[in-house]
């Protein structure tokens, strides 16, 4: 109370809000102090034990009556009291009683809120706010749209506050950040966000921002034909079904193409900007593992032997004077559909939604050399594309999709933000076989490639690099998350495909860390415990020591490897 009082003294109005934990008592003195309450479902009323539990419906029902008589003397006080609250799963904290009826699955997340929501309705109250937080941004989202569902199901419409919790620093936080909060603002769903980084507090708000101000601008956009049954699939991940051509589409991971088009000249030292390294003397080229899979190169032309693994794509009026086999052709449907000599392997087909015509869908799904690249001109891109892929999932049209998208004069972060949402909202729900990322004047040839790479790890359809599962700083954090974090990366950053969550402390870690190989985890000052999984295998550290134990135990297990900047290709 004293230091809500010292914060109107000093002419300080924001609304307060206490986060709740593991103590219901803590609960009800904040709710006659402060404007909002967060709880957590998860812990509010049970203790996470890792135990599987037999429960019958009777038995089941029997946990439902502790709740309810737990959690009703909050709910009335914050009726009484004109206490907001916001109901707020974590899939990293759900209850060994949830685990054991729903598994560790979005359905767990939604019925571990519904319970609480259930009873605040019961008693008339509904000043609450709802969230489906998760580092895993599947998850998060299918969390969300099914929340959305039962609510409908049953007459409920509370606001709800968007996030993808332990998302991380730098790039790949934002890039994360965006593909989930992105993918759900583009589906009409979300009140207010939060941005959660492994950095100081005041960078989270910008990327917030830039998020939600982009909508400002779509009032306007081109019209997007209705469609009456969607055949996509919300509350799970499932790919499209597509046809192999080439190495692009069927089991293929999505592939990446970047744009050289707008480079003044293109020779060895431009390839290096996406992944590629010429080593003179012994005329062989380096891999990196942010190697684009195909340049875009549209009139201009390649004067030296490329790696033999990387693809180029040039413009039909200038592959068709040559018809080389070693370069692949983009066409426009004009040309596509009037003329007949095309690559006999691989062709690009370059295609918008108006552009999808009964005769264009008739040749492409006869056609076993067809790519489509798509691209989109309406401000609201990301549903116009959509809204192709339903167009080609209706009419069992199986090409392979390159998703492609034009940005103009954006700053690196912005344009990271952007495409993650408008491409990452599409990858999310299995749309897509590739990426195309068109960008002028939006920062270097490297930036717009790494993006692209971490627009398909966030998405989890391309892992191509480590995966840290890392918190943000706050009061619980039991050491310097941001140098530990930092530490931890230097140390790892090679482990390609390894996930590390790095947590602060035990509220959410070992449940967050759920899809994470390893953990590093803060359980006193100066104190580490490792976890395999969620299996605690070394605890109470010296900090000191830990990461070179993180390190014993990859050896231990058979995934270190020693750090190599390239693979050697002819």
């Amino acid at each position: 109370m004293e230091i809500k009082q010292q914060l109107r003294k000093q002419g300080y109005k924001t609304p307060i809000i206490a986060d709740i934990h593991f103590t219901p008592n803590a609960a009800i003195e904040a709710a006659r102090i402060v404007e909002k309450i967060r709880i957590n479902p998860g812990n509010f009323a049970d203790r996470k034990k890792f135990q599987v539990i037999e429960y019958t419906d009777a038995t089941y029902n029997d946990e439902l009556e502790r709740i309810y008589d737990r959690f009703t003397p909050l709910v009335l006080l914050c009726k009484n009291e004109g206490c907001a609250m916001r109901i707020g799963s974590n899939h990293g904290s759900l209850s060994d009683r949830i685990l054991s009826r729903y598994g560790d699955t979005p359905l767990g997340m939604v019925e571990s809120a519904m319970e609480f929501i259930r009873i605040c309705v019961e008693h008339n109250y509904h000043d609450i706010v709802l969230s489906m937080k998760s580092s895993n941004t599947r998850v998060m989202i299918q969390a969300y749209r099914l929340l959305v569902n039962h609510m409908n199901n049953e007459g409920m419409d509370y606001p709800l506050h968007l996030g993808v919790t332990e998302a991380g620093e730098g790039e790949d936080g934002r890039i994360k950040s965006a593909v989930g909060i992105g993918t759900l603002m583009e589906d009409g769903l979300g009140d207010t966000i939060r941005v959660s980084l492994t950095e100081d507090p005041e960078y989270e708000i910008p990327v917030a921002k830039t998020l939600v101000e982009r909508y400002a601008k779509r009032k306007e956009h081109d019209l997007i034909d209705d469609i009456s049954i969607s055949p996509l699939h919300p509350f799970e991940y499932k790919s499209r079904d597509c046809k192999t051509v080439h190495n692009i589409g069927g089991d293929n991971v999505p592939r990446v193409i970047s744009d050289l088009s707008m480079e003044e000249e293109i020779n060895p030292d431009t390839l290096l900007q996406v992944g590629y390294t010429y080593f003179k003397e012994e005329d062989k080229w380096g891999i990196g593992d942010f190697a684009c899979d195909y340049i875009h190169i549209n009139k201009k032309k390649i004067d030296f032997k490329i790696p033999g693994t990387l693809g180029v794509i040039q413009a039909y009026s200038v592959w068709s004077a040559n018809k080389s086999i070693d370069i692949y052709p983009e066409i426009d449907v004009k040309q596509y559909l009037e003329n007949s000599s095309i690559h006999p392997s691989l062709n690009f087909i370059y295609a918008t939604l108006p552009e999808l015509s009964v005769d264009l869908l008739s040749k492409l799904k006869c056609d076993t050399t067809a790519v489509l690249l798509i691209d989109t001109n309406n401000e609201h891109g990301m549903a116009e594309e959509r809204r192709l892929f339903m167009e080609l999932i209706n009419t069992n049209c199986q090409v392979p999709v390159i998703i492609g998208r034009y940005y103009n004069s954006l700053s690196p972060k912005s344009l990271q933000l952007y495409s993650a949402t408008d491409i990452g909202a599409l990858l999310i729900d299995g749309l897509g076989d590739g990426i195309f990322i068109a960008a002028e004047d939006c920062g270097s040839l490297t930036s717009v490639n790494q993006t692209a790479f971490g627009i398909l790890q966030a998405s989890r359809t391309r892992i191509s690099k480590t995966e840290y599962i890392s918190c943000p700083s706050c009061g619980r954090t039991l050491f310097d998350l941001q140098k530990t974090t930092a530490l931890v990366r230097n140390k790892t950053s090679h482990l390609k495909g390894v996930k590390i969550g790095i947590m602060g402390c035990i509220v959410n870690g070992p449940g967050e860390m759920a899809d994470a190989d390893y953990g590093y985890v803060g359980t006193g000052v100066g104190k580490i415990s490792l976890y395999r999984g969620q299996e605690v295998v070394q605890s109470n550290l010296p900090m000191e020591h830990a990461v070179d134990a993180l390190i014993d135990l990859m050896k231990e297990d058979g995934v270190w490897v020693d750090a190599q900047s390239f693979e050697a290709v002819i």
